[in-house]
C-alpha cells in the first residue's frame, strides 16, 4: 500500500472509482483474484482475455492458460463481480511473436522459454497498448512479482513468496512498461492466501488447478508440437560420444535437450552420460560425462537493463539465475556491447543451455536488474 494518503492502492492520485484498470485475465485463480480484489475496492475494472491459438483445439486440452475453458471461466468471474469482460483474438500475433520463434529456436538446437516472449511481445506490448487505447490508467496482472517505488522510479522485485516468484519470466519488462503495470499479488506470502481470497469473493475458479504446461504444448511434449509446426524437422542422425565414438542413432535432434540423461536409448554403458551439445548442422547429439555440463562463463545477448546507471558503465557483482527453478547465484557481469555481456559464475553450474534466460538480481537483495538470453 502507498504511504502517501493522496494516492490510491495502485499508487495513482485518483479515487478508485475514477481509476480504470485493465486486468489481463487468463481464466486462472491468480488473475481472477486480482480482478475481484480491484473490483471490490471500487476500481473501474475491465477484464481482457486473449485467445492465443485455435479455440476448438484448446477446448480439448486441460491445464493450459487462455484455452476455451479458461475464456469461459474468466467470463464467469467477470459476471460474478459485475465488471465488463472482453475476449481479444491474438492468434496471429501469438503465432508470429511466440510460436514461430519457439519452433525455429528448437530446431536450431536451443531450449527456448516461450512464456518470456509471450509476456514481452504479447501481454506487455500489444495488450498493454490495447489497455491504453481503452483509456486505462494502468494494467494489472496475476503475476507473482513486486513493483516497488525506488529513488529513480518503479523497480521490479522478486515476489514475497519465493516458491511462487515469477521474476525469471518477467526480466524483459522495460522501465516504460513498469510505470504502467501493477502486480497486486506480489506481496502475498503463499498461494493458499490467493485461494482463500478467491473463496471469500465466491469465485467459480477458487479450486481450479494451476496450469503446468506451456499453453500450446500439451503434456510438455515439445517434439510433437515442433513436428506439427515444421514437418520434416526431425531428421535422424548419430548419437556421438565426445571422444568420437558413435553410440547409436536418434530420430531427430528436437527430441533432446542439453543436460538430458534419461531416454537416450544408448543402454549397456558403464558410465552415466548426458547430452552436452546438440550439433544441428551435423545432425548429431553429443553426449559425455556430467562434468562437461559445468560452465562458469555464460555469454548473454538482447539484454534488458533495469538497474541503476548506464549498463555499459563497467563490471558489476550481481546474482543470476540461469534456470527458472534455481536460486540466484553470485556472478560478475561484464558488458561487451550495448545489449551483450559475459557473465562469470562464482561457482560452475550444469545444464546452462542456449535459448534459456539469464536473469540478473541485486546481490543479497530482491531487486531484478534485468537479464538477457544465453547464446552459444
Amino acid at each position: 500500500m502507498p504511504l502517501d494518503p493522496a494516492l490510491n492502492s495502485l499508487g495513482l492520485a485518483k479515487s478508485p472509482a475514477d481509476t480504470r484498470v485493465v486486468v489481463a485475465m487468463s481464466g486462472g485463480v491468480d488473475s481472477s483474484v486480482v480482478a475481484a480484489m480491484l473490483a471490490e475496492e471500487g476500481y473501474d475494472v475491465v477484464g481482457v482475455t486473449l485467445q492465443l491459438y485455435d479455440h476448438g483445439a484448446a477446448l480439448a486440452k486441460k491445464g493450459a492458460c487462455c484455452a476455451g475453458r479458461d475464456i469461459h471461466d474468466a467470463r464467469r468471474v467477470a459476471e460474478t463481480m459485475g465488471f465488463p469482460h472482453y475476449v481479444l483474438d491474438y492468434e496471429n500475433t501469438f503465432r508470429e511473436a511466440v510460436i514461430d520463434e519457439f519452433a525455429d529456436s528448437y530446431i536450431a538446437g536451443a531450449t527456448p522459454v516461450p512464456c518470456i516472449r509471450c509476456n514481452e511481445r504479447v501481454k506487455f506490448r500489444d495488450l498493454l497498448g490495447t489497455a491504453k487505447d481503452l483509456d486505462a490508467d494502468c494494467m494489472a496482472t496475476g503475476h507473482y512479482i513486486r513493483r516497488e517505488m525506488g529513488v529513480d522510479g518503479p523497480e521490479l522485485h522478486m515476489a514475497a513468496d519465493p516458491a511462487r516468484d515469477q521474476s525469471y519470466f518477467l526480466f524483459s519488462t522495460t522501465a516504460e512498461q513498469l510505470s504502467y503495470l501493477r502486480f497486486p499479488l506480489g506481496g502475498l506470502v503463499s498461494k493458499a492466501e490467493t485461494r482463500a481470497l478467491a473463496q471469500r469473493y465466491g469465485l467459480p475458479v477458487a479450486d481450479k488447478p494451476d496450469s503446468q504446461d506451456i499453453c500450446f504444448v500439451p503434456n510438455g511434449n515439445y517434439a510433437a508440437v515442433i513436428e506439427k509446426l515444421r514437418p520434416g524437422a526431425a531428421e535422424p542422425g548419430e548419437i556421438v560420444h565426445v571422444d568420437g565414438r558413435v553410440l547409436g542413432e536418434h530420430r531427430g535432434v528436437i527430441h533432446y535437450t542439453v543436460g538430458q540423461r534419461r531416454g537416450l536409448g544408448i543402454g549397456g554403458l558403464t558410465e552415466p552420460l548426458y547430452v552436452v551439445k546438440l550439433d544441428v548442422d551435423a545432425r548429431q547429439v553429443v553426449v559425455g560425462p556430467a562434468e562437461l555440463l559445468a560452465t562458469r562463463t555464460v555469454p548473454v545477448k538482447e539484454i534488458n537493463w533495469l538497474g541503476d546507471g548506464a549498463f555499459e558503465a563497467g563490471a558489476r557483482d550481481i546474482s543470476v539465475r540461469v534456470r527458472s527453478t534455481r536460486r540466484p547465484a553470485e556472478a560478475v557481469l561484464r558488458p561487451t556491447g550495448p545489449t551483450t555481456a559475459e557473465v562469470t559464475l562464482a561457482v560452475a553450474e550444469e545444464g546452462v543451455a542456449p535459448g534459456q534466460a539469464c536473469v540478473f538480481y541485486e546481490t543479497g537483495g530482491t531487486r531484478v536488474l534485468g537479464g538477457g538470453w544465453i547464446t552459444r
